[in-house]
């Protein structure tokens, strides 16, 4: 999966031609969740909330 983001130890990562709603994955640690593109909901997974707040930010 290519790697488009790292920062704070937490990589976002994209597949070009997946399935489904246009989405992103974030991963921190032993975590991952699956971020929706069109609201920034988590569609799938977790990250703890420091994680995903600097994540959404």
């Amino acid at each position: 999966m290519p790697t488009i983001s790292v920062f704070y130890g937490i990589v976002i990562q994209m597949f070009w031609r997946e399935h489904g709603p246009p989405h992103f994955h974030a991963l921190y640690a032993e975590h991952e969740a699956i971020i929706d593109l069109r609201d920034f909901s988590v569609t799938r997974g977790y990250l703890p909330r420091r994680a995903l707040a600097l994540v959404l930010k």
